[in-house]
């Protein structure tokens, strides 16, 4: 099964950590990808920019709207995501908890829809071979 570890970053918990813990957070973090990746487990994963950066993009009534984000107020945005594959959920939860962000943050994990089978029953051609 495959599932996506979105990566929920707080500032205030990051900003707390003594000087250096971040970085090193991070060199830890990215070790264990290599691992998660050699053992089969990680597929992708991908940090993302801060949520100043992002533009929000809306269609209503046939009328676009661009906003400049950050679009919500929140304590904890989506820093970044792994995208795995595990047994079962409850080993996908044990990875989840390997990654230091949920210390600092919250890790998500979420199930990825199998998009053939909504292809076959939304009757809508095309797709791709899976890897």
């Amino acid at each position: 099964m495959q599932f996506l570890l979105l990566i929920y970053n707080e500032d205030a918990l990051l900003e707390a950590l003594p000087d250096g813990e971040a970085d090193a957070m991070m060199r830890s973090c990215l070790a264990h990808a290599d691992e998660l990746r050699e053992e089969g487990h990680l597929l992708e994963s991908q940090q993302l920019e801060p949520p100043a950066a992002a533009k929000a993009v809306r269609i209503r009534g046939g009328k676009l709207t661009v906003l400049d984000g950050p679009f919500a107020e929140t304590k904890e945005y989506l820093g970044g995501f792994n995208l795995i594959e595990a047994a079962d959920y409850d080993e996908a939860v044990k990875i989840a908890a390997t990654f230091p962000w949920a210390r600092t943050g919250c890790v998500e994990v979420r199930p990825v829809r199998d998009i053939d089978a909504v292809r076959r029953r939304v009757g809508a051609a095309g797709g791709g071979v899976k890897p």
